[in-house]
Protein backbone atom coordinates (compact mmCIF):
# COMPACT_ATOMS: atom_id res chain seq x y z
CA UNK A 1 0.00 0.00 0.00
CA UNK A 2 0.85 3.67 -0.59
CA UNK A 3 0.00 6.39 1.43
CA UNK A 4 0.91 10.48 0.39
CA UNK A 5 -1.00 13.41 2.98
CA UNK A 6 -1.67 16.81 2.71
CA UNK A 7 -3.02 19.10 5.36
CA UNK A 8 -5.37 21.65 5.59
CA UNK A 9 -5.00 23.43 8.98
CA UNK A 10 -6.36 21.00 11.53
CA UNK A 11 -7.84 18.05 8.90
CA UNK A 12 -4.91 15.83 7.32
CA UNK A 13 -6.05 14.05 3.86
CA UNK A 14 -4.75 10.85 3.74
CA UNK A 15 -4.73 9.08 0.50
CA UNK A 16 -4.16 5.00 0.16
CA UNK A 17 -3.76 2.81 -2.91
CA UNK A 18 -3.82 -1.09 -3.06
CA UNK A 19 -4.24 -3.09 -0.89
CA UNK A 20 -4.27 -2.46 3.16
CA UNK A 21 -3.38 -5.40 4.59
CA UNK A 22 -1.36 -6.60 7.55
CA UNK A 23 1.97 -5.88 6.02
CA UNK A 24 0.97 -2.19 5.85
CA UNK A 25 -0.39 -1.76 9.12
CA UNK A 26 3.44 -0.77 11.05
CA UNK A 27 3.51 2.11 7.40
CA UNK A 28 0.15 2.68 8.58
CA UNK A 29 0.24 3.81 12.07
CA UNK A 30 3.71 5.67 11.91
CA UNK A 31 2.37 7.70 8.74
CA UNK A 32 -0.96 8.64 11.14
CA UNK A 33 0.89 9.06 14.17
CA UNK A 34 3.56 11.52 11.97
CA UNK A 35 0.05 13.75 11.29
CA UNK A 36 -0.97 13.81 14.55
CA UNK A 37 1.93 14.93 16.28
CA UNK A 38 2.55 17.39 13.45
CA UNK A 39 -0.94 18.85 14.57
CA UNK A 40 -3.83 17.21 13.14
CA UNK A 41 -7.21 16.79 14.81
CA UNK A 42 -9.09 15.21 12.48
CA UNK A 43 -7.73 12.60 9.73
CA UNK A 44 -10.05 11.88 6.21
CA UNK A 45 -8.66 8.42 4.79
CA UNK A 46 -9.29 8.53 0.75
CA UNK A 47 -9.98 4.90 -0.09
CA UNK A 48 -10.69 5.53 -3.58
CA UNK A 49 -8.15 3.30 -5.21
CA UNK A 50 -8.10 0.90 -2.20
CA UNK A 51 -9.68 -2.32 -3.24
CA UNK A 52 -9.62 -4.70 -0.14
CA UNK A 53 -9.19 -4.37 3.36
CA UNK A 54 -8.15 -7.35 5.94
CA UNK A 55 -8.55 -7.56 9.59
CA UNK A 56 -5.96 -6.09 10.61
CA UNK A 57 -6.45 -2.95 9.04
CA UNK A 58 -10.11 -2.56 10.07
CA UNK A 59 -8.18 -2.83 13.50
CA UNK A 60 -5.64 -0.54 13.18
CA UNK A 61 -8.63 2.10 11.59
CA UNK A 62 -10.08 1.52 14.80
CA UNK A 63 -7.20 1.88 16.95
CA UNK A 64 -6.72 5.79 15.11
CA UNK A 65 -10.22 6.32 15.75
CA UNK A 66 -9.54 5.42 19.07
CA UNK A 67 -6.64 7.53 18.98
CA UNK A 68 -8.11 10.81 17.92
CA UNK A 69 -10.90 10.86 19.87
CA UNK A 70 -9.72 12.38 23.64
CA UNK A 71 -8.19 15.09 21.89
CA UNK A 72 -12.11 15.88 19.92
CA UNK A 73 -10.26 14.26 16.61
CA UNK A 74 -12.38 12.47 14.35
CA UNK A 75 -11.87 10.07 11.50
CA UNK A 76 -13.77 10.06 7.93
CA UNK A 77 -13.39 7.44 5.56
CA UNK A 78 -14.04 8.67 1.91
CA UNK A 79 -14.46 7.10 -1.76
CA UNK A 80 -14.89 3.42 -0.82
CA UNK A 81 -15.32 1.20 -3.45
CA UNK A 82 -17.92 -1.06 -3.26
CA UNK A 83 -15.83 -4.36 -2.06
CA UNK A 84 -14.38 -2.33 0.85
CA UNK A 85 -17.77 -0.92 2.04
CA UNK A 86 -18.71 -4.52 1.54
CA UNK A 87 -16.35 -5.77 3.91
CA UNK A 88 -17.43 -2.63 6.54
CA UNK A 89 -20.86 -4.18 6.34
CA UNK A 90 -20.59 -7.80 6.82
CA UNK A 91 -18.04 -7.01 9.80
CA UNK A 92 -20.76 -3.88 10.92
CA UNK A 93 -18.16 -1.51 11.17
CA UNK A 94 -20.20 0.61 8.76
CA UNK A 95 -21.52 1.48 11.86
CA UNK A 96 -18.81 2.47 13.76
CA UNK A 97 -16.79 4.31 10.98
CA UNK A 98 -18.26 7.58 9.19
CA UNK A 99 -17.96 7.85 5.52
CA UNK A 100 -18.89 10.75 3.04
CA UNK A 101 -18.69 10.30 -0.58
CA UNK A 102 -16.16 13.62 -1.16
CA UNK A 103 -13.35 15.20 0.50
CA UNK A 104 -15.89 18.84 0.47
CA UNK A 105 -18.58 16.78 2.73
CA UNK A 106 -15.68 15.20 5.13
CA UNK A 107 -14.37 18.50 5.83
CA UNK A 108 -17.71 20.04 6.04
CA UNK A 109 -19.00 17.53 8.42
CA UNK A 110 -15.67 18.18 10.70
CA UNK A 111 -16.00 21.64 11.23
Amino acid sequence: MKVSHQNFEHITLMTLSGEFTADDVELFARATNERINSGARHIVLDFENVDFVDSAALEAMLRLQERLGPNGGQLRLIKLDSTVERILELTRLDLAFETQDTIELAVRSLR
